[in-house]
């Protein structure tokens, strides 16, 4: 008897730990994305960390209906994270990547379609020291030093990845 409560006890504890991991929340709570019509470029989400932002457009490709990229904030923008090829990356809680941001982008046209852009977020093990706005700031000089000593420190990386959900438009 004692034996059988313990196994349903631990088929329960099983069953909400499979149910936390599928319905992990991002960091950033954001409602749905303004519906964008196809050939309209827009800013999807800017990472001031990696001075970079990601936009994106719906094309009339039905095999790649949403493409996206990166492009730099500005020439003079330090960057204190990386932003990575998320291919080579592999982001995922398994391999110690955070879910970030969650942005569900609809297609104008059509609107039972809708890109799905997850940013992922891989924290590094640092004793940066924290500016007075509690933000890690790497100094060319402190950093040139440490280059030439050998003693690079990793930076945080983010990744980005899009899946396409709802039906095919023609």
């Amino acid at each position: 008897m004692q034996s059988r409560h313990l196994t349903i006890l631990l088929s329960l504890c099983l069953l909400s730990g499979m149910t936390a991991a599928a319905d992990t929340q991002p960091e950033v709570q954001r409602g749905t994305f303004p519906a964008q019509s196809p050939g309209q470029v827009h800013t999807i989400r800017v990472i001031p960390e990696t001075c970079a932002y990601l936009h994106g457009s719906f094309v009339a490709d039905a095999a790649v209906p949403y493409r996206y990229g990166a492009a730099r904030n500005g020439k003079r923008c330090q960057a204190r994270a990386r932003l990575v090829d998320p291919a080579k990356a592999n982001p995922s809680e398994a391999t110690g990547w955070i879910l970030n941001d969650l942005i569900r982008i609809p297609n104008a046209a059509c609107p039972a379609q809708q890109a799905v852009v997850r940013i992922w977020r891989k924290p590094v093990d640092s004793t940066m020291k924290l500016d007075g706005h509690g933000k890690p700031r790497i100094y060319l000089e402190d950093a040139k030093r440490q280059a030439e000593a050998g003693r690079i420190a990793p930076l945080p990386q983010y990744a980005a990845t899009l899946t396409m959900e709802g039906k095919r438009c023609p």
